[in-house]
């Protein structure tokens, strides 16, 4: 809890207040008051409208990662072919969240410099407040339009691939870095997370790597529709602290003393500056991570060709160990956790009025449960959306391996069964078989 005199004193610095409004064109903003977000959609217009929602309590400001034509027209209802027409443009943004700030600075490093690597040069960088890093280019530095297809149509999906390719293309140097911290002590690694070896190891031509996935996150999933990141120079309810906009060249440098309120200077590497954009240098990454999506998909193509989803619901009995083990609550990796219930319940024959139910059931046994509006969106976004895909693999290292829970199904793996929708389908077939053969049985 941030006491109003702190937000108060700190949003009347005239300096702050033009930072924040110099960030807020073509945004939707949304005002948080230390627990619970103020209205939505809303706009900032000038400095006074930020002193004005300080008075009444705001303790921090958030920010769509969309631009749109007219944020005050968008509402809930809005089809995704609304939504396309309003949103003129998308600036990239990558969230490094991780329990342990050196690690997180590491990660933040990495993503700069595999950002620099496809000749990017307007990317900025600044301090969450709390934990980790926002990384950000502007959508001026991404082509008009890319294979026949305008690039502002192209959110969510074109920055949640973006984020995949980006960790997969440090993840060796990622886990390298941190062992080197840490001098190459793995228990160091495993005392610090509380993760077991089997969570974060994995080898690499039988030499054993460090996997920091499981404890340290490049978000892909928080990339949705009218989602909101902090603003700069906004404080963070839970550490007190001050989003801080930084030198990227200089985040191994950063220390959170910089962002205690009182010690705040304006940095003059403006987060998502768009004056500093090059017309189309983001081409070359955008493009690399569609075709590294698509061998991916590709990949995933072949082993979902065997599988038919049932007709009818399966019940809860045929679950594997993974899925029993997101439903009973899990303390992080929710977001994640949602990604792969949706698209294991659709998967499975459920209809969304029973997927809803069960999502609540579920989320309220989260230690710390989403927020219901997060929730319904993402359930009313794959409603929409009309796609039925099967849900990660029990190996994949971004979705069951990242959450620690794909060793659950090891014996499974052994059989060949490599997705918890077909261990549940196979499942159903066989009792299903067993109950025949035991009624032709009764009957002979």
């Amino acid at each position: 809890m941030i006491p109003i005199s702190v937000s108060l004193s700190h949003y009347k610095r005239d300096d702050i207040q033009g930072e924040i409004i110099a960030n807020s064109g073509d945004r939707e903003i949304a005002a948080k008051f230390n627990e619970s977000f103020g209205k939505r959609p809303d706009v900032l217009r000038n400095n006074g409208d930020i002193l004005e929602l300080a008075k009444q309590g705001a303790t921090s400001f958030h920010a769509s990662e969309e631009l749109w034509k007219n944020a005050l027209q968008l509402d809930t209802s809005l089809r995704r072919h609304e939504l396309d027409s309003l949103r003129i443009g998308w600036d990239l943004i990558l969230d490094i969240d991780c329990g342990f700030f050196e690690y997180s600075k590491i990660a933040a490093d990495l993503v700069i410099k595999a950002l620099k690597f496809h000749g990017i040069t307007s990317i900025s960088c600044k301090f969450s407040g709390n934990k980790g890093f926002h990384i950000g280019v502007p959508f001026e530095a991404f082509p008009e339009k890319i294979r026949n297809e305008e690039t502002s149509r192209m959110f969510p999906e074109a920055p949640r691939k973006i984020a995949l390719y980006i960790r997969e293309m440090i993840k060796r140097e990622l886990g390298a870095r941190i062992m080197e911290l840490e001098k190459n002590n793995f228990n160091a690694i495993i005392e610090k997370t509380g993760k077991n070896a089997n969570e974060i190891t994995y080898y690499d031509n039988k030499i054993r790597a460090l996997n920091a996935e499981p404890f340290l996150n490049i978000d892909t999933l928080l990339i949705s529709s009218r989602h909101l990141y902090r603003m700069p120079y906004s404080l963070h309810e839970k550490s007190g602290l001050v989003s801080t906009p930084l030198n990227p060249d200089k985040v191994m440098l950063f220390s959170k003393e910089l962002a205690i309120p009182k010690n705040v200077r304006i940095s003059r590497h403006r987060f998502l500056d768009k004056g500093n954009a090059k017309s189309g240098e983001a081409r070359q990454l955008l493009t690399e991570a569609l075709d590294f999506s698509i061998k991916q998909e590709s990949s995933a193509a072949k082993e979902k060709k065997e599988y038919e989803a049932p007709q009818n619901a399966l019940p809860e009995e045929f679950f594997p160990p993974c899925i029993r083990h997101i439903l009973n609550g899990l303390e992080d990796g929710r977001k994640r956790a949602l990604f792969i219930l949706l698209n294991f319940f659709t998967s499975i024959g459920w209809d969304y009025d029973m997927i809803e139910k069960k999502l609540r059931e579920w989320n309220a046994k989260n230690r710390e449960p989403l927020r219901e509006v997060y929730l319904i969106g993402q359930l009313r976004h794959h409603k929409q959306s009309q796609k039925k895909i099967l849900p990660p693999n029990c190996d994949n290292e971004m979705y069951m391996a990242g959450l620690g829970i794909s060793r659950l199904c090891d014996e499974l793996h052994k059989k060949g069964i490599k997705n918890p929708a077909q261990y549940t389908l196979r499942r159903a077939r066989f009792m299903n078989k067993e109950k025949g053969g035991k009624k032709a049985a009764a009957k002979t």
